[in-house]
């Protein structure tokens, strides 16, 4: 039994969301995101929250293409690690996904072992076809480009691990 639930997130739950996401991007371990763009993507995320309304976690499934999602701004509270909420959250995401038709799975991430743990691999030079790289690449998002491995996203991105799962 869980101390906590998963839910659709609510707007009301951005400020919330950034609280739990500070830290992170102050430890430079995730990417920050504007209020704006939050708010944007809110029908995106998945929120774990406890009995009394504390939210411990958080994250997002973002479809970059027909068969390609990214799992972004994957979150849980500190004095919630290793208590199965990551796990749960990214397994509401990729049922989510599977839903949706997806395929595969992206993420850019600095916690490569928990990525690998649930099937996600190292993508090294891995890219799509010509085509589909064509019709990408004129995205103003940046985690396509984070996908492409572009070269206006090298900054924010140095020392993440790109990495691809198949469902």
């Amino acid at each position: 039994m869980t101390d906590y639930t998963l839910r659709r997130a609510r707007t009301s739950d951005v400020p919330k969301i950034i609280a739990l996401v500070e830290p992170l991007v102050s430890r430079r371990i995730l990417l920050g995101k504007e209020r704006v763009d939050l708010y944007g993507s809110v029908q995106e995320f998945r929120v774990a929250e406890t009995a009394d309304g504390t939210l411990i976690g958080a994250g997002a499934l973002h479809v970059m293409w027909e068969d390609l999602g990214e799992v972004r701004t994957l979150a849980v509270d500190d004095a919630w690690l290793g208590r199965g909420v990551g796990h749960a959250l990214l397994e509401e995401l990729e049922s989510e996904a599977r839903e949706l038709g997806l395929s595969r799975l992206f993420c850019l991430t600095f916690e490569v072992g928990f990525f690998g743990r649930h099937g996600f691999e190292d993508m090294g030079a891995e890219t799509v076809d010509p085509d589909v790289y064509a019709e990408l690449v004129r995205s103003h998002d940046e985690g396509v480009a984070e996908f492409l491995d572009l070269a206006r996203v090298k900054q924010n991105t140095l020392g993440n691990t790109r990495m691809l799962k198949r469902l």
